[in-house]
């Protein structure tokens, strides 16, 4: 898989003037689609019907998904930077895996005891502290007198997202058909339970990532060559290891609370960026962000127009669409052993 490097000033550039374009799309195709001119009345408030489909439904769901799509491709990059590895992942951490036994624990209690509007914002809750809970884990498993090994982190999330599974395997065995149903349906990744205080939450969270995480563009540089080559160009390893994964379990863990199971963003995206302009994270990190908006508005646009009036979760179509790409990147590491 060859592909010509590109400026990426002009990649950067590119991707954000796609990302209002795709935004404007998914504001208008739906059930009920508008032109351009419905579009401006509904947003202006001329049109009252118009308006309530677009401020009440779609637009808390398209800032959303842009909003996740930018912190599981930019905690991706960052995933990837400190493991030195362009097949890392966010879950590779233990994140994922521990958000979800956290959320099926909330399903199922909150089926058994709780009403159903309290039961959606503690799923949430819940799956950020499980997502948070299995990375501390993690982090403390590969941490030694010596530092932390980033080999060792890795087997220690296997182990995590090994044990999260069968945890979340126990829930989902006694649950009954309405609870597994739930519990299904959150895994699989959607957007549909989107509201206006998920959207701005997650909007503060990715603005505020944005702006952070570039900051660390230096030091994951250096840590490309090396640890040891790291430290003798002056960067603090051990502290910049311990504030990039608390900031990406912080960032993948709200992701997952909010959306659900949203498979290969954080590792198709910024792969991706990386073929087309480098290895440098001054642009790597800002043009993961945006392609990561700009493909899971786009893969949700999808999810909910492609078989309409049925929606399918949005990780399906992640899924679809990452899956193939993830193969060719075994083939092409295969072929260069």
């Amino acid at each position: 898989m060859n592909v010509r490097r590109v400026d990426p000033h002009r990649l950067i550039a590119l991707l954000a003037l796609l990302l209002p374009v795709a935004l404007l799309a998914a504001l208008s195709v739906g059930s009920s689609g508008f032109s351009l001119p419905q579009l401006w009345r509904g947003l202006s408030g001329e049109s009252d019907h118009v308006a309530a489909i677009i401020w009440q439904i779609r637009l808390p769901r398209v800032v959303l998904a842009a909003a996740v799509g930018a912190v599981l491709a930019l905690c991706g990059a960052v995933m990837q930077g400190l493991f030195r590895n362009p097949l890392a992942d966010p879950s590779l951490i233990g994140v994922s895996s521990g958000a979800s036994v956290g959320a099926s624990v909330a399903i199922v209690v909150a089926a058994s005891w709780l009403p159903q509007a309290i039961g959606l914002p503690l799923t949430a809750l819940a799956a950020f502290a499980g997502g948070l809970i299995a990375t501390l884990l993690v982090y403390r498993l590969a941490t030694s007198a010596t530092g932390t090994s980033v080999a060792t982190m890795l087997l220690a999330g296997i182990a995590i997202t090994a044990l999260a599974g069968a945890a979340g395997s126990l829930l989902s065995y006694f649950a009954d058909n309405v609870t597994l149903r739930r519990i299904s349906l959150w895994q699989m990744g959607s957007l549909s339970g989107a509201g206006l205080d998920r959207a701005l939450l997650m909007s503060a969270l990715a603005l505020l990532l944005g702006v952070w995480l570039p900051r660390y563009s230096r030091p994951l540089n250096a840590l490309l060559l090396g640890e040891s080559e790291a430290r003798h160009l002056g960067i603090a390893v051990q502290r910049v290891k311990r504030q990039l994964i608390v900031l990406s379990a912080l960032g993948v863990g709200s992701a997952v609370a909010t959306a659900g199971m949203v498979a290969f963003v954080g590792l198709v995206v910024p792969h991706m960026v990386r073929m087309l302009a480098g290895p440098d994270h001054r642009f790597l990190l800002p043009a993961s962000a945006l392609g990561g908006a700009l493909l899971l508005v786009l893969a949700d646009t999808l999810a909910r127009t492609v078989i309409a009036p049925v929606e399918l979760p949005t990780g399906i179509i992640t899924a679809l669409l990452g899956a193939p790409f993830f193969v060719a990147l075994l083939y092409q590491q295969r072929t260069r052993i």
